[in-house]
């Protein structure tokens, strides 16, 4: 069983590359094969999760070839079925994108219901209602979402709460709708943005992502195109706030600084030193944190996905901080783990009231989700001594080389697989 084996202590200093934003690829790869025309994309983050939907889109008969680690070449002129039930496509929450695409492209889409971390519950409600919407039956049978219309008309669509998920998912299928439709109340995200922008490039008609009325013409085909897909900002985020935990001097590169405006803003709060550039940030702790509140909110507010690595922060930080999730009720799982680290932290319902602690202490710790896995081994960089990180595979989900990056920049961490591995490395860090 593979594992992190971490001994902290080291402040983490240098510059660290981001790679392409794992939430806007995964849309983005669904909608490749809206097109019987080649499609190209660029910055394709070589994570687990996209890896599973290729695999996936392969098994329908989507010919999907590497040029490089990062640059995918896709054509789906030879779809030979509609119906998606790959066995690891469970196991990943953006296999709902292909319903989106499908159902847009040939008016039917049978595809198995969706899996991911389990941060709480993720209704696909408002996914039916766009469908329904736009003219689609939608039945739940047998685990998996059946949709089929024999046409999609435009329509005018309110959500009921702000869904990244659902947003980009009616919007794909509302690309080849016939006339106009509007949604409302629509998520505001980067990669709702970006899906947006590469559908666009297909030849949509896609107006106002990046507001909450978002207006789509209906075309009748796409073509092929050359995409680059944005940075992932929660990569950015993840080291920026390694800095602040480790009390280091951390560049991250390849970012759109418009994108971490609310991240910025809290390691601000807390007592970082942050320095922007075109396309990079530096943050730089040379001082003690210090407490502070924050809100998990749809983008432009706090975004969830960060809402452990800033715990992990404050939890070292001077006087008693309020973190409240307003997005997913199950998203406080790692406190177990963390308070084995020495963290004093209690959750009421959405609300973690942290009593800062000035150190952390080595522990053996299980990651329980991707996001709170990255911070957990945050947390280690920062402590006395060593740990381990148990299940991995939920933090190589969504992050890149993460052990690599990470040593890249002095880390002292290895993926092991073994006891023996474990003493060998606690051997050589003294």
């Amino acid at each position: 069983m593979e594992q992190y084996a971490i001994k902290g202590g080291n402040p983490l200093v240098g510059e660290v590359e981001i790679g392409g934003a794992k939430n806007a690829a995964l849309p983005i790869l669904a909608a490749s094969i809206m097109t019987d025309d080649t499609v190209y994309i660029d910055n394709m983050p070589d994570v687990r999760d996209t890896k599973v939907l290729l695999r996936a889109m392969e098994n329908i008969g989507v010919v999907c070839r590497h040029e490089n680690r990062h640059r995918v070449m896709l054509n789906a002129a030879q779809i030979n079925d509609l119906v998606v039930e790959d066995e690891n496509i469970k196991k990943i929450r953006a296999s709902y994108y292909l319903i989106g695409a499908l159902l847009g492209k040939y008016k039917h889409a049978e595809v198995t219901l969706p899996g991911g971390c389990d941060i709480g519950c993720r209704a696909i409600d408002q996914h039916i209602k766009g469908f329904r919407a736009l003219g689609a039956d939608v039945r739940i049978e047998y685990g998996m979402i059946k949709t089929r219309a024999e046409r999609l008309v435009g329509s005018h669509i309110y959500m009921d709460m702000v869904s990244v998920g659902a947003t980009i998912n009616i919007m794909m299928a509302a690309t080849m709708a016939e006339g106009m439709t509007i949604i409302e109340n629509a998520a505001k995200e980067p990669h709702v943005v970006d899906s947006a922008n590469f559908l666009n490039s297909m030849g949509a008609n896609i107006k106002g992502a990046g507001t909450d009325v978002i207006r789509i013409k209906g075309v009748s085909r796409l073509h092929g195109t050359d995409y680059t897909i944005i940075p992932d900002q929660i990569e950015a985020g993840t080291f920026m706030f390694a800095a602040a935990v480790t009390k280091g001097d951390v560049t991250v590169k390849n970012v759109i600084p418009k994108h971490l405006e609310s991240i910025t803003a809290k390691l601000q709060e807390i007592g970082c030193e942050v320095k922007e550039a075109d396309d990079c940030i530096r943050v730089v702790a040379s001082k003690p944190l210090c407490h502070t509140q924050v809100k998990t909110l749809p983008y432009p507010g706090f975004p969830t996905d960060m809402q452990p690595q800033i715990a992990v922060a404050l939890a070292l930080s001077k006087g008693t901080s309020i973190v409240t999730e307003s997005i997913f009720e199950n998203r406080f799982k790692y406190v177990d783990e963390l308070t084995r680290m020495g963290a004093s932290i209690k959750v009421e319902g959405n609300t973690a009231i942290i009593d800062g602690v000035e150190r952390y202490t080595g522990a053996s710790i299980t990651a329980p989700d991707l996001r709170a896995g990255a911070a957990l081994v945050i947390a280690a960089l920062a402590a006395e001594g060593c740990s381990t990180v148990d299940d991995v595979r939920y933090i190589q989900r969504g992050y890149e080389d993460f052990h690599l990056k990470l040593q890249g920049l002095g880390a002292q961490i290895e993926l092991v697989e073994s006891e023996r591995e474990y003493q060998k490395f606690k051997l050589k860090t003294g």
